[in-house]
């Protein structure tokens, strides 16, 4: 089985457009998104019902979620009073532009979704976050302590967690010992299809290939690929400009910083 896995679209409607058209040429079997549909750009609307008219599952990001309730609040951590003007004047828009139809789909999203695989008569738990599983705007960096992320992991009954919200991609494994055998664990940060922070301005998603041979304990059995799609990054770079949304914005997606 192979799977795709996006987050982090921030109503960035050309990216979108692209990772539609590439992933018809990956023969996938599943496909959700982990959330922030809106956001920092001009097509809220366009991208909610993109996801809603191909019955994609999908889970609520931190800007769904304030949304969704009509929040002045995104849930993000700015570092600077700058940033923080910048977010407030984009959530104001965001929540401006937003239709009443599309704020109830925000609002109902689920916080999380969980898949288990029953092969080689073990089980195998896949859950799907936009944060982390204790918070929906909980930033989890590719250098957070080993311990913590394990704890995470464990906590969660995640054999494979997947999430967003930091918009940097990565992969980490983790190993323990289960029925005294070695197992692993794996960590899997998306990046973002429309506001890429990795100095890569493509659209960054995940597949994974699932087998009848996959397994905890055995951490090659499951294939992890990141995609990334080229996109009118400048279409989506002018929209912002010719809107009241801050140009930093514009250049942040022309530079994916």
């Amino acid at each position: 089985m192979r799977i795709a896995l996006f987050s982090d679209v921030h109503a960035n409607l050309p990216a979108l457009e692209a990772f539609f058209q590439d992933i018809e040429k990956q023969k996938i079997d599943a496909m959700y998104c982990l959330g922030d549909l809106v956001g920092y750009n001009i097509w809220p609307n366009e991208v909610i019902n993109e996801i809603r008219k191909r019955g994609i599952p999908t889970i609520a990001g931190n800007y769904d979620f304030g949304v969704g309730r009509t929040s002045d609040d995104c849930g993000c951590a700015y570092k600077t009073e700058e940033d923080k003007v910048m977010g407030s004047q984009s959530i104001a828009l965001t929540n401006q532009l937003v239709k009443a139809d599309e704020r109830q789909y925000l609002r109902t999203l689920p916080a999380h979704i969980q898949l288990e695989f029953q092969l080689n008569l073990d089980h195998l738990f896949l859950l799907m976050v936009h944060g982390s599983p204790r918070k929906i705007n909980e930033y989890l960096f590719e250098d957070r302590e080993e311990k913590s992320m394990l704890r995470i992991l464990e906590s969660s009954n995640a054999d494979l967690m997947f999430f967003g919200h930091t918009h940097k991609p990565y992969h980490r494994i983790f190993e323990y010992f289960k029925d005294d055998k070695v197992a692993y664990r794996h960590a899997i940060n998306l990046g973002s299809i429309g506001k890429p922070k990795d100095g890569d301005p493509r659209g960054c998603y995940v597949i994974i290939t699932i087998n009848d041979n996959s397994s905890k304990f055995d951490k090659n059995s499951i294939n992890v690929e990141f995609v990334r799609v080229a996109y009118d990054v400048e279409r989506a770079a002018r929209a912002v400009e010719e809107s009241i949304l801050p140009n930093a914005y514009a250049e942040m997606l022309r530079k994916a910083y």
